[in-house]
């Protein structure tokens, strides 16, 4: 493992980890690949811009030509697959998105790496694979039933590389994380999105009653879960990367609002979105027995992350123009004006 081709590496946590090895492994040589759509932000790699074992390719993974040609420049042995849409809510208003990157670009890389002999490719997915949970915690080996097309398109990822494994003998590790929050996530999640929102005192559109449950894990967390199943992941093997740090959605946004010291009348009821899971919740044992840990507990992750969108309004005000306000638009506004406190 020498060379490393990490796709989807200027989005949220594919750039927490493209700043992660790159520090970390300084004998490694960091390949960022990435279409620089919405939620790709050069900005996030600013800290290793200057690194030498860092480069940047722009493309996208479901492009077979620029692949292969990228897979060449760099004679890449080793891929980590971040890339993908992600958001829940754009995908029930454009699945097609979500198809080509999240189904088809799998199926691209694998390809191209299993002809250009890669030693190790790492798919990173979702607790969401597993569906509303209602009740104890997923295991590895539990069922898939995705209820969104952002889950379905993430199993369909990760059946695509069970196969490649199967099929070809190719060396994959999967990886399926929890809700992800940190720095440097584009403000369309819940986190950034109300902590942004109420630092200018705009109205915080919860969905339904509040009382969904998602299961947090701090993305520098993530990113070193990811590095650790990449190195000692068993071939043909999927790990769970929990944050263990289960919390009703309505409890976030009061926490996020005491942080700022805004009033909870900011606080909206809207209508509820399409198929909106009630909870996750998984165990990560099968990653603990490997030697992760996640180092940090929600509330203090939590702080964190709100300070840091106090004191970076630079690299959020400027991506809540254009493209951001059309889609703020048409998931929020009918919402909002139907909600209640």
């Amino acid at each position: 493992m020498k060379n490393i081709l990490v796709t989807g590496g200027a989005g949220f946590i594919g750039s927490a980890f493209v700043r992660h090895m790159v520090s970390s492994y300084p004998e490694y040589n960091i390949v960022c690949y990435d279409k620089l759509t919405y939620a790709g932000n050069i900005d996030n790699l600013l800290p290793v811009s200057d690194e030498e074992n860092y480069r940047f390719e722009r493309g996208d993974v479901a492009d077979r030509k620029t692949v292969e040609r990228v897979l060449n420049r760099y004679a890449i042995d080793t891929i980590v697959n971040f890339a993908a849409e992600s958001h829940v809510d754009r995908s029930i208003l454009d699945p097609d998105a979500f198809i080509h990157t999240d189904v088809v670009g799998a199926y691209i890389l694998l390809d191209e790496g299993r002809k250009h002999g890669i030693g190790r490719f790492c798919q990173v997915s979702t607790d969401e694979v597993y569906g509303d949970i209602e009740e104890g915690l997923s295991k590895e080996d539990d069922r898939f039933l995705p209820n969104s097309p952002y889950a379905a398109s993430k199993a369909g990822g990760e059946l695509m590389v069970r196969a490649y494994h199967v099929t070809y003998g190719m060396d994959t590790v999967i990886t399926r994380g929890s809700n992800t929050y940190g720095p440097y996530q584009y403000p369309e999640k819940l986190i950034p999105f109300f902590a942004t929102e109420a630092l200018d005192d705009r109205p915080l559109p919860v969905y339904g009653d509040g009382k969904q449950i998602r299961d947090w894990l701090y993305v520098d967390d993530h990113a070193r879960g990811v590095d650790r199943l990449l190195h000692a992941g068993k071939s043909g093997e999927a790990y769970n990367l929990a944050g263990e740090n289960q919390r009703h959605n309505i409890d976030v946004t009061r926490r996020i609002l005491q942080v700022l010291g805004k009033p909870e009348s900011l606080i909206r009821y809207v209508p509820d979105r399409e198929g909106h899971d009630r909870r996750y919740a998984m165990t990560a044992e099968k990653a603990r027995a490997l030697g992760w840990r996640r180092e940090y507990e929600f509330d203090r992750g939590l702080e964190a992350t709100v300070n840091w969108y106090m004191d970076n309004e630079w690299w959020w005000r400027k991506i809540k123009t254009g493209e951001y306000l059309e889609f703020y638009q048409r998931q929020y506004a009918a919402r909002l004006a139907a909600s209640s406190l």
